[in-house]
């Protein structure tokens, strides 16, 4: 029987992020992938390809998370982007018809081609009603700065107790992302569960953001977690994953490269 892995997220049109990205870390890593759209994002490349966000309605949100559940046994999900305060009640309701054996989140937050006030009122929900759920929280630095109220995230140690003030929340685990937003040669990561922080190394590759990377590093926990790693293996092979994926990343027609794999057959 295959091993399968559920993931719940919007749409990215040029296929770099979100659910597709997803799918595609899903079945490298040898898993079958199963997805329900929450919204679709398409850049504008005729207003300097700016977000244009368009969410799924709750119903069909509901509907796709009913069959996706009946019809696979699921207890390994992770949420992405979900976009709206209803769409983030929809899905929390969803999920608390069953149990899970893992919930990995993508805390993405402010969700650009918003309004500020919606965008901030579904950061509100998010934190109330998803961020109890998870197993394990994913955030970026500026998401984790959000979440821990920290004022700067510039050295280690600030990672350090931006995750713990995270796990206040209710996340198990707390994965707090340097990235190339930290100073230094490293690409550091953070992992607190709930008694320890390990921390994570791997060099930079350049320090320009890479579209798709978060999504895939969330993904590829998600696919470890449901072969029965551990939370710190996953984390640690999602880590090095996602490393090869910015190495191998694709340039596109958009100001932006995307993760991509074409030095791993």
């Amino acid at each position: 029987m295959s091993t399968i892995a559920y993931v719940i997220a919007g749409s990215e049109a040029t296929g770099g992020a979100g659910l597709q990205a997803d799918l595609k870390t899903f079945e490298r890593l040898g898993v079958y992938g199963v997805g329900t759209i929450t919204c679709i994002v398409s850049f504008d490349p005729k207003s300097n390809w700016g977000h244009r966000f368009v969410p799924v309605a709750s119903q069909v949100i509901a509907d796709q998370i009913e069959a996706a559940t009946s019809a696979h046994s699921l207890d390994v999900v992770k949420i992405g982007m979900l976009g709206t305060p209803d769409t983030v009640s929809t899905v929390a309701s969803s999920l608390a018809l069953q149990p899970w054996r893992h919930v990995v989140v993508d805390p993405v937050l402010i969700c650009k081609g918003q309004e500020p006030g919606a965008a901030l009122d579904t950061d509100n929900a998010l934190r109330t009603e998803i961020l109890p759920l998870a197993t394990v929280i994913t955030p970026n630095l500026f998401e984790a700065q959000t979440l821990s109220g920290m004022d700067t995230l510039d050295t280690v140690d600030d990672l350090g107790e931006a995750a713990r003030r995270i796990a206040d929340l209710g996340p198990k685990y707390v994965v707090v992302k340097g990235g190339v937003g930290l100073a230094g040669d490293e690409a550091i990561d953070v992992v607190f569960d709930g008694q320890d922080v390990t921390v994570l190394r791997a060099p930079k590759i350049g320090d320009e953001r890479v579209s798709g990377a978060g999504c895939v590093f969330a993904a590829a926990i998600t696919a470890e977690l449901a072969k029965g790693a551990s939370v710190l293996d996953a984390v640690s092979t999602a880590k090095d994953f996602a490393h090869a994926g910015i190495v191998g990343r694709i340039t596109t027609n958009a100001p932006f490269t995307a993760v991509g794999w074409r030095d791993r057959a």
